[in-house]
């Protein structure tokens, strides 16, 4: 392999061009080989994903449904009935914690669930764009590298770099990001799980506005604390520190009033924890605001439903880029005859598709079969659809 490097003129961009020998037929076949191996392994996943799939939703779906016919209102949140022990139980009321989540480093504290500090660290990162194209009987790969500043969440490993000299980063930040949580979260007289409390994650950045300056080395800039001799011109290395809150659980003077949850879990004594159905699935929800039972039933069926197509996608792309690696020998065995080689590629991807299509939905209606059969037959009927279409494209042998 060579190399070649040549600047642009900017210290901060340059291109390398590498370069190498064409591969022969026997070294395309034998590359080709191992992604049938691989199109195997993923074409065999595609059928694990798909199946175990639609058994999850339809478990999930019935487990919903088993819910909304048992859950119960409570009255009050302000007082734990014995009547309701072990049931399914559905409340609405404002988010409570004992003590104050705090940052003594930067003198920062505030009533709610959740407590993040996030720092980003000025530094340098490393982009590339690249093309292959062939030439005088070689492949040679043409890559342009860009340099930049910016702020970052994570230490950006310099030694990584195609070229570190004039683009090095420290190795670590001075000041961590952390997250801390309440260990006592209540709505009314009930704690919830660790599970509801994980619910809680819709963050909001916290404005510093009302802060001081907490030490000599540290300025406040908007919603910023900065560790920077000049945060409008920050050099590499340079931090900057903001916050967010997730769950406000307690009135404050710059935020307004505590939010608002409507959960629906198991009342085990004054805790609220997870809910095990007959279907062998687990209910404990958390939503923000004041809803209905039917309302968050809702959400959780929209939930399944969008999960469920997803990974029913999901499960047609891996079974597709699983065929069309295990058929690709047929390409490599022609690609010496440009016309040929563009008509097998596009035949291929059509019988990767058919195919791909025809086995998912024989699959799903597989996994539909002991739970509702009607509409595993039909789904069943529906997978035969792409092979006749496909079928029928094939003009007919005329007889001699």
């Amino acid at each position: 392999m060579s190399r070649n490097f040549s600047d642009t003129g900017s210290k901060k961009e340059h291109v390398k061009i590498t370069s190498e020998a064409k591969p022969g037929f026997l070294e395309r076949l034998s590359e080709t080989s191992g992604g049938m191996l691989i199109g195997l392994g993923t074409f065999l996943l595609s059928f694990y994903l798909l199946f175990t799939n639609e058994g999850r939703a339809l478990r999930t779906a019935k487990s919903l449904d088993e819910g909304l016919s048992l859950v119960i209102p409570l009255d009050s949140i302000h007082s734990v009935s014995q009547q309701n022990e072990g049931s399914l139980v559905h409340l609405a009321g404002a988010l409570s914690t004992q003590k104050p989540l705090f940052d003594p480093s930067y003198g920062l504290s505030i009533q709610a669930v959740k407590l993040k500090r996030k720092v980003e660290m000025y530094q340098w990162v490393e982009y590339e764009d690249s093309r292959e194209y062939e030439e005088n009987g070689e492949i040679k790969k043409e890559t342009k590298y860009s340099y930049n500043t910016e702020w970052k969440s994570e230490v950006v490993n310099s030694r990584n770099f195609d070229r570190e000299i004039g683009h090095k980063n420290p190795s670590a930040m001075a000041v961590e990001s952390f997250t801390a949580v309440s260990p006592n979260v209540q709505v009314g007289s009930f704690v919830l799980s660790k599970g509801l409390v994980d619910k809680i994650d819709d963050f909001k950045q916290l404005s510093l506005a009302h802060l001081e300056d907490p030490h000599a080395d540290v300025t406040r800039g908007g919603d910023y604390f900065y560790h920077s001799e000049n945060p409008r011109r920050p050099e590499v290395g340079d931090l900057r520190v903001s916050f967010f809150y997730a769950g406000l659980s307690g009135h404050d003077p710059h935020l307004g009033s505590p939010d608002k949850v409507t959960v629906i879990a198991r009342q085990k004594g004054d805790q609220l924890v997870p809910y095990h159905t007959k279907s062998g699935d687990v209910l404990q929800m958390l939503y923000s605001g004041d809803l209905s039972v039917e309302e968050v039933f809702q959400k959780e069926h929209e939930s399944n439903t969008m999960k469920t197509w997803a990974l029913r996608a999901a499960g047609w792309l891996t079974m597709f880029v699983g065929i069309s690696l295990m058929t690709r020998i047929v390409y490599t065995l022609v690609d010496w005859f440009p016309v040929v080689r563009d008509l097998v590629n596009i035949g291929l991807k059509a019988f990767a598709f058919c195919v791909a299509s025809s086995l998912s939905l024989l699959t799903i209606s597989i996994g539909w079969l002991f739970y509702r059969p009607v509409w595993a037959l039909l789904i069943g009927l529906l997978s035969v659809v792409p092979i006749v279409v496909a079928k029928s494209r094939i003009p007919p042998k005329k007889h001699q």
